[in-house]
């Protein structure tokens, strides 16, 4: 059976990260933006990853620009962005596309896994999966859902 963690991810800068460096630990997955009005929900997720990052918590960043652009298209100055403004100390990657046929095959996956309300498809920034630590997706949130809701959820999965 696939897991998350049968998948290799791009770093900022380039070089193929696998996930299996994060085998056994829980995961919150999400495409994140830097100038997207959730955008502060970097503060939410970061205040999680301090919580729990001690019971094993990781929480992966992927920017993404598919809806309205709203990412920098320099990396650099996405990452920058990220630790200055919210102080995201969580893992964040290279930009990636989540729909599409260029979407990233790691994203395919947690949307196979977990289906959106209509739709796999992901409509739009800060969507947000939450991954046992077995490696399977078992919880999709909505970009609208802040990051301190899926606290109970998180909880059962450490």
């Amino acid at each position: 059976m696939t897991t998350v963690y049968d998948f290799e991810v791009k770093m900022p800068n380039g070089e193929l990260k696998s996930l299996k460096d994060y085998e056994g630990r829980p995961l919150i997955i999400v495409n994140t933006a830097s100038k997207c009005g959730f955008t502060p929900q970097f503060q939410g997720l970061q205040e999680l990853y301090e919580k729990y990052k001690d019971d094993g918590l990781v929480i992966l960043g992927f920017p993404c620009a598919q809806f309205n652009n709203q990412e920098f298209e320099d990396i650099n100055e996405t990452t920058s962005f990220c630790e200055l403004n919210y102080g995201v100390s969580f893992p964040m990657f290279g930009k990636i596309d989540v729909n599409g046929d260029n979407a990233d095959p790691l994203f395919q996956h947690l949307k196979d896994q977990q289906k959106g309300l209509l739709s796999k498809a992901i409509k739009w920034n800060f969507t947000k999966f939450l991954v046992d630590r077995n490696g399977q997706v078992v919880e999709r949130y909505a970009p609208q859902t802040e990051p301190a809701k899926i606290e109970d959820d998180l909880k059962k999965v450490l």
